[in-house]
């Protein structure tokens, strides 16, 4: 066992905490899914099924769905979505272990803060770079990369020698399991590049029901794009960041041609009649534009083009 992290239970057991427990769990670490019912009672039958590389691979790990395995964690995978981390982070604060420490697996650039204002614990910042789906109960399709990046949460701690042992214990377990892990002294920063991609796809793709690669084939499409890269860009300056356009619509380019077939997790909200993130999202850098005025015209018709959509499943 990697130093200090001997079990790790996953809270929020969708589609990336179920493909992150599964690649630690298939590397032989111990490790507790939490999740919904029909996906607990599917992994507990037939193992989570991972989908992977053109294969099945049925992954033997611990499932429940009681909030209270989070107490045997040393490493806890905060995946829950951006709507749930208010009331999950106060749901475990007083079962955690004095010495967990909480990743923050999730969309959006303000999750980790929200959790560490409820739990006395470490909270870490993780930037998520995967593709993946749930296509049914107790299965995990991969589509694409797979990857973290780590740091403190405040940038005051980057010099902390106790926290980077912490985070080089996180890079070494999950190197064992094939996940390469990055720490970062600019987490936060890393994390608001994620939010413009998350912008700029998220929608788009929930909207048209589309792919990525079909949605930059378009020249409308990809017009539309920049507009995005462009407001997020402003608004992420006027917030002290230091994205660029240049820097932004070359990471959207590597994400299209790396994940051509991906459906955004937004659209798989949206297909299932499921609330999104979307409010965290693009609705995040419409009210954070106007609290440093930064108009946001195109971000703001997007989220409430996905709003609607949502509003109109709803009442069927």
């Amino acid at each position: 066992m990697t130093a200090g992290l001997n079990s790790t239970v996953v809270v929020g057991a969708g589609a990336v905490g179920g493909f992150f427990g599964a690649m630690l769990a298939r590397a032989g670490h111990p490790v507790t899914l939490i999740g919904r019912a029909a996906h607990v009672q599917a992994i507990e039958a037939n193992g989570l099924q991972l989908r992977k590389d053109g294969k099945v691979e049925a992954i033997r790990t611990a499932a429940t769905t009681d909030m209270n395995a989070v107490g045997d964690a040393d490493l806890v995978l905060f995946c829950v979505k951006s709507t749930d981390t208010e009331t999950v982070a106060r749901q475990i604060a007083p079962l955690l272990k004095d010495d967990a420490l909480v990743l923050s697996l999730q969309n959006g650039v303000d999750n980790a803060s929200s959790i560490a204002r409820h739990v006395r614990q470490t909270v870490v910042p993780t930037v998520v770079y995967v593709a993946t789906s749930m296509p049914e109960a107790g299965v995990v399709a991969h589509h694409g990369r797979g990857d973290l990046v780590i740091g403190p949460l405040d940038a005051a701690a980057v010099d902390d020698v106790a926290l980077r042992r912490r985070l080089d214990a996180v890079v070494e377990l999950f190197a064992k399991a094939s996940v390469p892990v990055v720490i970062s002294a600019d987490v936060i920063g890393e994390l608001w590049s994620k939010l413009l991609v998350n912008c700029v796809f998220n929608p788009i793709s929930a909207i048209a029901q589309l792919p990525y690669g079909r949605m930059v084939a378009l020249p409308e499409i990809r017009q539309t794009m920049d507009a995005v890269i462009r407001e997020v860009v402003a608004v992420a300056q006027a917030d002290g960041q230091k994205l660029t356009f240049d820097v932004a619509s070359a990471a959207v380019d590597k994400i299209a041609a790396g994940m051509p077939t991906q459906m955004s997790s937004t659209a798989q909200d949206v297909a299932r009649g499921k609330p999104s993130e979307i409010d965290h999202l693009n609705g995040f850098i419409v009210r954070r534009g106007g609290e440093l005025g930064v108009p946001t015209p195109v971000n703001q018709a997007l989220h409430a083009l996905v709003k609607l959509i949502e509003s109109g499943r709803a009442a069927v």
